[in-house]
């Protein structure tokens, strides 16, 4: 057996981020930045009005129940023609530009409205007062984004602020997942005797929709290996990447280990952890010279979806261009339910359910049955216990947990 930590460097370390594309900046919510991101414009464009109010000259306003002429209303989008002169205000809405000469801006509630042309400010102004300075936000020049830098909604809204309407970003990674056996059902329909309902696939495809990449679900491939070596060789001319279920524990003559073992590089490796104990990576050549990864997951479901998380995850993560946070977040909480388990070697990722206390920790409890066959009990859990060789922790021990939600 190798570790855990070892069959990552195998993985990730396997894994290089693909090329780089054009990408409009409306579709960048979840994509790495892979140029640095130069504003050639300023946020905001111009000194404006943080507030419904008046534009005054600072210096006419140094006392309350100052009276001032009022000579026009300045809407958003609209440019005053007029320049506040001594005595003189204007009406001012939000996000209007600010008019020459005024410095500060009083808001409504601080002002009567006398007539149509005349308003009492009823405190005294500050220079700057309310005003949002060209540039505050982002000035032309700024390196706004860096290489790296991954785009979320906010993100969006500033590149289309500065007007960055296309970035050079790492693309969306479409992966292609299969799984096979003849004993799988997928239709609904009533089940024959030993045969069992799919539900890695289903499993998988979410998984791998959720970390961000287009997913190309091949459904189950019959126990055929020309058909199943042609689906390879087909997908990867169209793909990033594989995933398949099932087929990787020692002793497996399963048509997946079969046919992989001779049109691919691959590695089958057994790692000191439960559940997720086999674990297939391999490189497969297509015809157009790229190479494709593949990750063979067991078919237990629990095995499935945990060696995806150790391993698959933070290599597609990699590929997309995240070189911080590959891995889901680690957290050291309070344990407070026995965790049983049996010394065997391995590191146990037991599946749990956490909250915080009143302490502010985090205390977590298992949320049921462990075996690596019963998905049940795994989706009521938000982390992964990483409970040590041993005979288990007890109530009061800490535990560092991998937080999935």
């Amino acid at each position: 057996m190798i570790s855990l930590v070892e069959a990552q460097e195998i993985v990730i370390g396997g894994c290089e981020p693909v090329a780089p594309v054009i990408v409009d900046c409306q579709q960048m919510s979840g994509r790495v930045v892979a140029q640095d991101v130069v504003a050639t414009e300023f946020i905001p464009p111009f000194d404006n009005t943080a507030v419904d109010g008046f534009a005054v000259r600072a210096q006419d306003v140094t006392n309350a129940g100052i009276e001032l002429e009022v000579l026009g209303v300045i809407g958003a989008g609209h440019v005053a023609s007029y320049e506040i002169g001594a005595g003189q205000a204007a009406r001012i809405m939000t996000g209007a530009p600010m008019p020459q000469g005024a410095d500060a801006v009083v808001m409504i509630e601080d002002a009567t409205v006398l007539s149509a042309n005349r308003v009492q400010i009823n405190k005294p102004a500050r220079v700057g007062e309310a005003i949002r300075k060209i540039g505050e936000d982002v000035r032309a020049g700024d390196v706004v984004f860096k290489t790296g830098a991954l785009i979320n909604a906010a993100g969006i809204g500033v590149l289309a602020g500065i007007n960055a309407r296309k970035v050079m970003s790492y693309p969306k990674l479409r992966v292609a997942m299969l799984s096979t056996g003849d004993e799988l059902v997928i239709d609904g329909s009533e089940l024959k005797p030993g045969q069992i309902r799919e539900s890695n696939l289903t499993m998988l495809s979410a998984m791998i929709a959720a970390t961000g990449c287009e997913v190309i679900n091949l459904g189950i491939i019959e126990d055929d290996e020309q058909k199943l070596e042609a689906t390879l060789r087909d997908v990867a001319q169209r793909c990033d990447a594989i995933v398949t279920s099932g087929g990787v524990g020692q002793g497996d003559f399963d048509v997946v280990k079969i046919v992989l073992s001779r049109i691919a590089e691959m590695q089958w490796m057994q790692m000191a952890i439960k559940p997720a104990k086999p674990f297939a990576f391999g490189k497969l050549a297509t015809s157009d010279a790229r190479v494709i990864p593949i990750f063979g997951l067991p078919g237990n479901p629990v095995s499935s979806m945990i060696s995806f998380e150790l391993l698959a995850r933070p290599a597609l993560r990699k590929m997309m261009g995240h070189t911080k946070n590959l891995m889901r977040p680690t957290v050291r909480a309070i344990v407070d339910a026995p965790m049983k388990r049996k010394q065997d070697g391995k590191i146990h990722f037991m599946r749990v359910f956490g909250e915080f206390g009143d302490d502010g920790r985090l205390h977590v409890r298992d949320t049921g049955p462990q075996g690596s066959h019963q998905l049940a009990s795994t989706a009521l859990a938000n982390g992964l216990a990483l409970v040590p060789d041993g005979q288990g922790l007890a109530i009061g021990a800490e535990v560092e947990v991998m937080m999935l939600a």
